[in-house]
């Protein structure tokens, strides 16, 4: 909660501390009344006029006082929380971005606090809110018993039957919380089969199988699931909220009773109690529900925030080195093993392997061997389960993952679609360069895109994603084609991973774009290492080396003609596919 406190106050110092005071300053002339009622009773009834004008005087002072600081407290209140609001949201997709590896995107434990974490995101800016009034309340709270004090000090006591309400309230949305981030996969894929049924990219396929009405009715039962525990624990904790609060009322009835018949009590002090005690109740009431929001909403909100921030400076902490300018040795993979989370299934498995300076790498091998994986870690957006990846003779693990990622370009098969003009979907590949009309051009050269740029009524300047105004409908085929040009953006990296990028484009298009690209590769003079992940053994053959992987191992590496020599897996792998030409 300090920390979140903090993070506030260091973007908007001003406000914060202005919106506190001001709801404290409120809290005063309110608390007030029942002490203008109990002097103005007494005045009346001693035929005390200036009591009864100084009270009456203090009445109508309390409550104008209380509508404007209220009004003012409520306009700077707004205000805050419209700009932290904005605040949040960026800091916290700033730390999912941050995230050196792409790990918490595909953990269930870490997807399910993160689902739990965006929809509170969006309620954070209420936690700043409830967390002054909670301290407005406890300052009313402290002038009423003061004022039963007065009274009887005996009357002080009536904080201690609240105590069980606060502790009621307190344990509630612990409570919640924990049952609803246990169930969250529920909610997680009830809020999946929604967007199924109801956004366009699926349509076709939903209408032609004809699931939709399945689609409705799964949905619905994936959110039974989720909501019912959470009511039944609701259920409960109620129940124990009514009788904390039936323990507060007794004892409030009973404060009553004692001032009216066993202190025999004036008229003013019985008014005192009853306007008093009804506050206090109001108040106590306020107080326990704010506790509520902050322990449900904030302290729970907030534990998830620390988790991320903690999560992702947890990266790179042993990263001191400089990413390279060149390569002279390449890329050394030492005993390198990774499994996925929750998996006990090695994807990778002791792997030995060199990729040298220069050269245009080919890895190849059936679905599940390892290819994107082995892509991946070399990328960073992975840490090896054990062993080590050497750039020349520096470990990566001491290269910072942002460092070595602005020397790597490259295009993957499971590219995202950015619906923006064309130039920047193009042009994110090297965001400095993002309104470089001839960097762009060039890379859609580079990928063959020229077509694609023809077809769009604006080039360059068309907004994509038929969705938008003015927006081009843009075909599979030709949305890969703009990825491959984004990762071609980069003139001189020194790490080019193309993760079959062209699953779209026909054989000999894709064969006459990687020998294009892989000419132009082995003529830089940095060590430019080239990695081609592709199905496709007409455009493999051309590589200088050809990485070969089964089960999780590298069973055969060398140019095409030593592994058709060698007869081994990859020959029959060829053999296989060349048949399927013929």
């Amino acid at each position: 909660m300090w920390r979140l406190c903090k993070l506030g106050y260091q973007h908007e110092p001003w406000l914060l501390v202005a919106a506190f005071v001001m709801t404290l300053l409120a809290a005063v002339p309110d608390a007030l009344l029942a002490l203008w009622l109990k002097i103005l009773a007494d005045g009346v009834l001693h035929h005390d006029r200036r009591a009864a004008l100084l009270a009456a005087g203090g009445l109508a002072l309390s409550v104008t006082a209380t509508w404007l600081l209220r009004t003012l407290s409520t306009r700077i209140s707004r205000r805050f929380r419209d700009r932290v609001t904005i605040m949040l949201e960026a800091h916290v997709a700033r730390l999912q971005a941050s995230v050196a590896t792409v790990e918490h995107h595909e953990r269930r434990d870490y997807l399910d606090r993160l689902s739990v974490l965006r929809k509170q995101v969006f309620v954070l800016d209420h936690m700043y809110m409830s967390l002054f009034s909670t301290c407005g309340w406890i300052l009313r709270l402290g002038v009423t018993v003061a004022l039963l004090m007065s009274i009887n000090p005996l009357l002080a006591f009536l904080l201690v039957f609240a105590l069980p309400t606060v502790l009621s309230s307190s344990w509630r949305p612990g409570v919640e919380r924990r049952i609803e981030e246990q169930y969250a996969a529920h909610s997680r894929l009830a809020d999946h089969l929604f967007k199924t049924a109801t956004t366009p990219a699926p349509g076709k396929e939903v209408r032609v199988i004809g699931i939709g009405r399945d689609l409705v009715v799964n949905r619905r039962s994936e959110w039974e699931q989720w909501y019912k525990p959470i009511a039944a624990a609701r259920w409960t904790s109620a129940a124990w909220h009514s009788a904390a609060w039936a323990v507060f009322g007794a004892a409030y009835v009973g404060a009553v009773l004692y001032v009216a018949t066993g202190l025999h009590g004036s008229v003013g002090n019985v008014l005192l109690i009853l306007a008093a005690g009804a506050r206090l109740s109001s108040y106590i009431g306020a107080t326990v529900g704010e506790i509520g929001f902050l322990r449900g909403i904030w302290l729970d909100g907030s534990r998830r925030l620390v988790w991320l921030e903690n999560y992702a400076a947890s990266f790179d902490t042993t990263a001191d080195l400089p990413a390279p300018d060149r390569l002279t040795d390449g890329i050394r993979l030492e005993h390198v093993s990774f499994a996925y989370a929750g998996s006990d299934r090695l994807a990778l498995d002791d792997v030995d392997l060199h990729l040298p300076a220069g050269k245009v790498i080919a890895v190849v091998g059936e679905n599940g061997a390892g290819k994107s994986t082995l892509v991946k870690l070399i990328c960073k957006l992975y840490e090896p389960t054990g062993g080590r990846i050497l750039l020349d003779d520096t470990p990566l693990d001491r290269i910072p993952a942002e460092a070595w990622r602005l020397k790597i370009a490259g295009a993957f098969q499971d590219f995202f679609r950015f619906e923006f003009r064309a130039g920047h979907s193009v042009g994110l590949g090297d965001l400095p360069r993002l309104d470089d009309v001839p960097a762009v051009t060039t890379a859609v050269g580079r990928a063959g895109a020229e077509d694609v740029l023809e077809r769009l009524e604006s080039g360059l300047d068309t907004q994509l994603g038929s969705t938008w105004p003015d927006g081009a409908e843009v075909s599979f085929g030709q949305w890969q084609k703009l990825a491959l040009a984004r990762g071609f953006m980069r003139d001189r990296p020194l790490l080019l991973v193309l993760d079959e990028p062209t699953a779209a484009l026909d054989a000999e298009t894709e064969h006459a774009l990687f020998e294009r690209y892989a000419a132009a590769a082995k003529e830089s003079t940095d060590g430019r290492i080239t990695i081609l992940v592709s199905h496709r053994f007409s455009t493999v053959r051309m590589a200088d080396r050809i990485v070969v992987l089964d089960g999780a191992h590298v069973v055969e590496t060398g140019t095409h003609e030593e592994l058709m020599a060698l007869d081994g897996h990859y020959a029959d792998l060829y053999r296989i596919q060349a048949a399927a030409y013929h």
